[in-house]
C-alpha cells in the first residue's frame, strides 16, 4: 500500500510516498529557515505564504520521485500553525479527491512518537527489530512496551506505548519546552536561529560543568518537565556575567537539559518495567542528548530506537507511516474535517 502525506504544520512544506508504513519511497521537504532567520524565528504571516507556493511542486516532486501509484492521501491537521495548516490540510483533500482515493488526517504529534520505528524498518507486522540505536547488529524479540519521548520547540512529552496505535501520555512540560528554551538561550547569547544547533556546535568546545544550572523538576515525583527555570537563570547569569565565555555557557545549559530528559525518560522506564525507549523530535537529534541516552540504554540493556535526522524534523514520511497503521485499522476521516492547531497528542489512540 503506498501511502501520500503531506506536512505543513510549521514552516516545513513536505510531501512523501511510503509504502507498507516502512519503505520510503520519496521525502521531499522544503525548509524556510533562511525566510525566517531574519526575524528570529518563525513569521505566520509569511510561512503561509511560502507554503501556497510550494505546496503543489512538492507534491508532484514527491510523486514523480516515487512513480508509484497511490492507494490514500494523508495530511497532518494538528498541531501547529492554524494558516500553515490549512494549506497541506486542502491541498490533501483536493488530490485525495481527484484521485478517488480516501484520505486521513493525521495527529502531527502522534506521527513523530512513532517515526522511531520508521527509522528502524518497523512496520507493524513483525515486531521484531534491530537492537541498538535505531541500526543495531542483532534481532530482539517484541519490543513493546515501551518509553517514547517526544521533545521538539513546542513539545515534551513522556508517553508508555504498548502497541502502536495505543499510547498514554505520563508527562510534559508544565511550561516551556526543551526546544524553546533551547531557542531563547540561543536568542539571549545572541546567536542565529534556529538556536538549538547553534548551541550543540559551541557546546562541542565548551565546558559543561563550568556553571551549576539547575536541573527543574529532576529529582520532583512525577514524569513532568520544566525548562522555564532555567532559561530565566541563564539569563540572571548573563546580566551578572556579561563576559562570560559563550561555549562554557551553551554547554552548562545543554547538560542540565540533557540531564533532565535522559533522567526523566530512564526513570519512567523502570516505572513502567519496559525494556525499549525511543525518543523523537526535533531536539532528539543534539549530539551530547543521544550520546547521553545512549549511554544510558546500554549501561542498563534497554533497547533504544532513535528517528533518523531526517525524520525528526517536520516530515511527510512520518505522517504517511503512520497512516498506513490507522488505515488497516479502518480509520478513514471525513471531507469537513477542519484544522486542529492546539491539539494534544492525547492518550488510547488508534
Amino acid at each position: 500500500m503506498n501511502i501520500l502525506g503531506v506536512e505543513t504544520s510549521c514552516d516545513e512544506t513536505s510531501a512523501a510516498v511510503v509504502r507498507d508504513g516502512v519503505e520510503i519511497l520519496s521525502n521531499i521537504v522544503s525548509s524556510q529557515i533562511d525566510v525566517h532567520r531574519p526575524y528570529g524565528g518563525v513569521v505566520p504571516e509569511l510561512a503561509s505564504r511560502h507554503h501556497l507556493e510550494l505546496i503543489e511542486p512538492v507534491i508532484r516532486e514527491a510523486l514523480a520521485q516515487a512513480s508509484v501509484s497511490i492507494d490514500a492521501v494523508a495530511t497532518t491537521y494538528g498541531p501547529g500553525l492554524a494558516s500553515s495548516l490549512l494549506i497541506g490540510l486542502n491541498a490533501a483533500k483536493g488530490v485525495a479527491f481527484t484521485l478517488k482515493k480516501p484520505f486521513l488526517g493525521i495527529n502531527h504529534l502522534e506521527a513523530h512518537l512513532y517515526s522511531p520505528l520508521l527509522s528502524a524498518g518497523q512496520s507493524g507486522r513483525d515486531l521484531s527489530v534491530p537492537t541498538g540505536v535505531g541500526r543495531g547488529a542483532e534481532a530482539a524479540p517484541t519490543f513493546l512496551p515501551m518509553i517514547s519521548l517526544i521533545v521538539s520547540g513546542g513539545h515534551t512529552i513522556l508517553a508508555y506505548v504498548t502497541e502502536i496505535g495505543r499510547h498514554e501520555i505520563l508527562g510534559q512540560t508544565v511550561d516551556d519546552a526543551a526546544g524553546e528554551a533551547f531557542d531563547k538561550v540561543a536568542k539571549l547569547l545572541g546567536l542565529r536561529y534556529p538556536g538549538g544547533p547553534e548551541v550543540d556546535r559551541l557546546a562541542k568546545q565548551g565546558n559543561r560543568t563550568a556553571i551549576a544550572f539547575p536541573r527543574s523538576m529532576l529529582d520532583h515525583p512525577g514524569h513532568d518537565f520544566s525548562f522555564s527555570g532555567l532559561k530565566t537563570s541563564v539569563l540572571y547569569y548573563l546580566k551578572k556575567n556579561p563576559n562570560a565565555v559563550v561555549a562554557d555557557v551553551c554547554a552548562s545549559f545543554q547538560e542540565a537539559v540533557v540531564d533532565v530528559l535522559v533522567g526523566k525518560t530512564i526513570r519512567a522506564a523502570r516505572d513502567k518495567g519496559v525494556r525499549a525507549i525511543s525518543a523523537s523530535g526535533g531536539v532528539s537529534i543534539n549530539s551530547r542528548f543521544r550520546e547521553r541516552l545512549a549511554a544510558e540504554c546500554q549501561r542498563r540493556n534497554l533497547r533504544l530506537f532513535l528517528a533518523s535526522a531526517q525524520l525528526c524534523t517536520d516530515n511527510a514520511a512520518m505522517i504517511a507511516a503512520l497512516a498506513y497503521h490507522k488505515f488497516q485499522r479502518g480509520v478513514r476521516s471525513d471531507w469537513s474535517l477542519d484544522v486542529a492547531p492546539s491539539i494534544g497528542l492525547g492518550s488510547s489512540s488508534v
